[in-house]
């Protein structure tokens, strides 16, 4: 797989995770109504997967 399509999939799965989370309740995955400690710390997580995304998308290097 080329790093390219590593990036942009490392991009498009921490951004569903980060949605996923914060809509738990809207489509009834919430364990109870209002944000948890689980929609934050999925949410924390999926920021994390896309800001490596995009920063080793940014990132030069020489292969």
């Amino acid at each position: 797989m080329s790093r390219k399509t590593m990036n942009l999939i490392l991009i498009l799965a921490g951004a569903l995770l980060t949605i996923i989370s914060l809509l738990a309740d809207v489509i009834g995955i919430g364990s109870y109504p209002g944000i948890n400690w689980a929609q934050i710390t999925g949410a924390g997580a999926g920021l994390v997967v896309v800001v490596l995304g995009i920063l080793r998308s940014r990132l030069k290097v020489e292969d």
